[in-house]
């Protein structure tokens, strides 16, 4: 029962889901029915769903025909007016028809004139659109086309800032144009087309500034050598103000930066062609000779486009570049004063320009940067200056040198550079200027010495006799009291080398002018030079005239007296040296001169060549002596040789009147005792081996010629019978052979009052076994008579007794 209960439940809920589902499909759309119909196949009773459906299709035909049979009446009466109004709008239609045909045909050229009205409308509402755009494109375009021409004509700055304007200010209001985006895409290709242009005029500006720097530094220096030449005329009025006259140009240019820091485009190259009014006669400004404007227009356009610090980087590393070239001098430049003039041209070129940009720019150089420039200027130059200045051996050139380093070194501080390393220089040049003047003198005085014909100088009247004394510091009243002709005691070259002297110290103090050297310093330094002069130069010329094999004694003479001259002349320069410096000689530390000592050496081998001459004249004479040592007898007079020397040496010294007296008394003296040593010599030497006493008597002759001489008095000053004591060897030893008196002579040897006092027993023996040895080769024969052996025997016993003296002279 139950069961039948459930089947029955399940039967009614089915039966209620086909309805649900056929209202469903009834009231739903045909476009989605399809889920619903799914939901049916999915069940299982879709036969009994078919079943219902059936059921409801013949439920709804019968339903339509009731409806129909109920209205048909109504249909047919529907129909038939129907009919009626169709008759009746065939009629209207063909009436329309009619009435368009006629509208048609009245309207076409209605319809033209509206089609060309709507054409007209149409392109002046085109013409008006296309006035407003060009009104917005045609400033864009005015820009664009100002930009070129700008660009075209080199006016990069105002390009540039044409440029800005367009980018920011016009092109934004017509960005939709094609043409807009063109030019936008050209904008970073104008820039650079700019920057490059600009920095090719840098780049020439750089070449120009390289090639001309030559000309702008003569043009500074010549503006500074005027402006010294100015200050020494009114160096007691000095400028309010100060400052160079060339530094005014800079101060303006800077004065004209700073009331206006933006650039001026083309009106930059006139910052620096203003000039007063009364400079038309000066030179013209260094830096009016260079147009900077190329520099201050690159700088602003870096600057505007952000690539300052590039700019700058790019400038100085190619002023580094070219200050290295600039300051690389030429292999020859030592040749020539125009080889240094233009390579301290070309470095003052250089640093006027970089003390100008300093000066008119904002931070394209700064003062560490020239400074650090200028350090290694500084180096290299004062290099290349010790280098090529060690070349140069003429004075004069050594002296232009020093004076165009003082020029550059006034024309460099005067833009503000420090220059007391180049005056330190200086000093070292000043040690190479004296060797080149000590050398150049060295040869003037060898010129003069050669030339001179040392003889006292004649004067046959008044005038050559003021010209002598005005050249040369001499004084001699005897003199003045003679007659002219007359003759002074020197030759010409003590004025000729006394004014040299002078000469050298003028040479000396043009070196040291401009130095900014103290007095003492330049008293000290022209008395020590002029120190080197004498002690080297001076003194090695006298020597080498001394020592030369061809000056003779009359030149000797005259060189003695020359040099006592000279010397006296000493006191002279130092007066001369104090009167040009204005420092005393009394001043602590002041050098002092050493002439005195200079001529006093020279004439001291002077002194000792003529002791050294006559000697040799003495043995030359003596070579000529022919003694007979065997003669039997004596001759009636001395040997002619020795006549002939005694000749000579009274001639000789009569030209000593000048001299000295003790040089002269001296001379004599040596002559003296050389001549006896060399008569000693001569009577004692090996080769005589044999000596008779006729021989021996004919040398007393000669040996009294000798003391005749002496006694003469050749040289005054002599006391006594001095100068016969130089042949007081020879006499002692003469008297004691030719008078025989051995007696005495062995009595008293030894004791002071001995008459052979000067007879040594060794020359005694010598000259008495010579004697013996000739008695025993002329005597063989006559050795048997008893007065011969008598002889013999003595002169063996004295023979004896001398050697006994000897031995007991050693022991």
């Amino acid at each position: 029962m139950e069961r039948g209960k459930m089947a029955e439940l399940e039967s009614l809920e089915t039966a209620a889901e086909h309805e649900r589902i056929l209202r469903e499909i009834e009231s739903t759309d045909t476009a989605c029915i399809g889920p619903t119909l799914r939901s049916v196949y999915d069940g299982e009773e879709h036969g009994r769903f078919m079943e219902k459906l059936e059921a409801r299709i013949r439920n709804h035909d019968r339903e339509i025909e009731k409806m129909c049979n109920f209205h048909y009446q109504g249909f047919v009466d529907s129909i038939t007016e129907l009919l009626k109004v169709r008759g009746e709008a065939q009629k209207l239609k063909h009436q329309v028809t009619d009435t368009n045909r006629k509208l048609q045909s009245e309207g076409k050229e209605l319809v033209v004139a509206m089609e060309e009205l709507k054409q007209c409308r149409l392109q002046q509402r085109n013409i008006s659109a296309t006035v407003d755009k060009l009104t917005l494109c045609l400033p864009v375009l005015e820009m664009y086309s100002k930009l070129r021409e700008q660009m075209k004509s080199k006016r990069h700055y105002p390009a540039l800032k044409t440029l800005e304007h367009l980018e920011h200010t016009y092109l934004p209001q017509v960005s939709h144009y094609r043409f807009c985006k063109i030019m936008v895409d050209n904008i970073p290709k104008l820039r650079e087309e700019i920057k490059d242009v600009s920095m090719s005029d840098l780049k020439d500006f750089l070449e120009s500034i390289r090639k001309h720097s030559d000309k702008i530094g003569e043009t500074a220096m010549k503006q500074a050598q005027q402006q010294r030449n100015l200050d020494n005329i009114v160096s007691q009025h000095p400028r309010i103000g100060g400052g160079k006259k060339y530094k005014k140009d800079v101060c303006a240019s800077s004065d004209l930066e700073v009331k206006n820091t933006s650039p001026m485009s083309e009106q930059d190259s006139g910052i620096l062609d203003v000039e007063d009014e009364d400079d038309d006669e000066e030179v013209p400004g260094a830096q009016d000779l260079v147009d900077f404007s190329p520099v201050y227009r690159c700088l602003h356009i870096y600057s505007v486009l952000g690539a300052r610090e590039t700019f700058e980087n790019y400038y100085r590393k190619q002023r580094r570049k070219q200050a290295r070239l600039v300051l690389q001098p030429p292999s020859n430049m030592h040749e020539t004063l125009d080889g240094y003039r233009k390579y301290f041209n070309q470095i003052v070129g250089f640093f006027v320009v970089e003390d100008h940009i300093l000066h008119t720019t904002q931070g394209l150089v700064n003062r560490a940067y020239i400074d650090e420039l200028w350090e290694m200027a500084l180096s290299k130059t004062i290099a290349a200056l010790r280098t090529h200045s060690s070349y140069c051996s003429d004075p004069n050139l050594v002296l232009d040198l020093k004076n165009l380093i003082v020029l550059f070194a006034d024309t460099l501080q005067g833009y503000g550079f420090p220059v007391n390393q180049l005056f330190d220089m200086l000093l070292e040049i000043r040690d190479q200027y004296s060797e080149t003047l000590l050398k150049k003198w060295s040869g003037v005085f060898r010129n003069i010495l050669d030339s001179d014909n040392y003889s006292p100088i004649p004067v046959a009247n008044e005038e050559l006799y003021k010209k002598i004394i005005g050249q040369f510091p001499f004084q001699d009243p005897e003199l003045e009291k003679q007659p002219f002709p007359k003759k002074f005691p020197f030759s010409e070259f003590v004025p000729k080398v006394y004014n040299q002297i002078k000469e050298f110290i003028y040479a000396c103090l043009k070196f040291s002018e401009d130095l900014h050297l103290s007095s003492t310093e330049v008293d000290d330094m022209i008395r020590k030079s002029t120190n080197l002069l004498l002690t080297r130069m001076l003194s090695n010329c006298l020597q080498n005239v001394i020592k030369r094999r061809n000056t003779g004694l009359t030149e000797l003479v005259q060189i003695i007296i020359n040099t006592t001259h000279l010397e006296k002349s000493c006191k002279f320069l130092e007066e001369f040296i104090t009167n040009i410096t204005s420092v005393l000689p009394e001043t602590v530390h002041t050098t002092k001169l050493y002439g005195t000592t200079t001529f006093k050496d020279a004439r001291h081998a002077a002194e000792e060549e003529i002791y050294t001459n006559l000697n040799q004249k003495i043995d030359q004479f003596l070579q000529l002596a022919d003694y007979d040592w065997m003669a039997a007898e004596p001759g009636s007079k001395a040997s002619d040789y020795l006549v002939d020397l005694i000749a000579f040496l009274r001639s000789t010294f009569s030209v000593f009147t000048h001299l000295p007296g003790k040089v002269a008394q001296t001379a004599c003296m040596s002559a003296c005792k050389h001549l006896s040593t060399s008569l000693m010599q001569l009577l004692l030497e090996a080769e005589v081996r044999q000596l008779t006493l006729g021989a021996l008597q004919q040398f007393n002759l000669d040996v009294e010629e000798c003391e005749q001489f002496a006694r003469s008095g050749p040289v005054p000053g002599f006391q006594g019978d001095t100068l016969q004591l130089a042949f007081i060897d020879l006499r002692q030893l003469l008297d004691l052979f030719i008078q025989w008196d051995w007696s005495t002579y062995l009595a008293d040897y030894g004791q002071p009052t001995c008459r052979y006092l000067r007879v040594n027993p060794t020359t005694a023996l010598i000259l008495l076994e010579k004697m013996k040895d000739t008695s025993r080769k002329n005597n063989v024969f006559a050795q048997f008579r008893k007065n011969e052996r008598d002889k013999q025997k003595l002169i063996d016993t004295v023979a004896k007794q001398l050697r006994s003296l000897i031995n007991s002279h050693h022991l």
